[in-house]
């Protein structure tokens, strides 16, 4: 998708931690915390993830949850019917 300078949001600081930690951790959450750097920095060279508390992202989670129906990925150019009221209930 060529994709750069993106902004990953996640809800559990001990994730975001752990990337940006220069620490060995032979669990399997470790597995994933350095298969996850090095995608970072192969793929996402210029972006950065940011730990975001899940009661203040709440239209992130439901982005996340919606996105376990799509076959394939999507961009969207408007706001997702989904999504639609968590934001104007976040403008009032």
């Amino acid at each position: 998708m060529h994709l750069d300078n993106i902004d990953f949001e996640v809800d559990s600081k001990t994730t975001k931690d752990a990337l940006y930690s220069g620490r060995e951790d032979i669990t399997e959450f470790g597995n994933i915390i350095t298969a996850s750097r090095s995608l970072l920095s192969s793929k996402f060279a210029n972006s950065r993830v940011e730990f975001v508390r899940r009661q203040v992202n709440v239209v992130a989670h439901t982005l996340a949850g919606e996105a376990t129906f799509l076959a394939s990925p999507t961009i969207s150019f408007h706001i997702p019917n989904c999504i639609e009221t968590v934001i104007t209930n976040e403008m009032l």
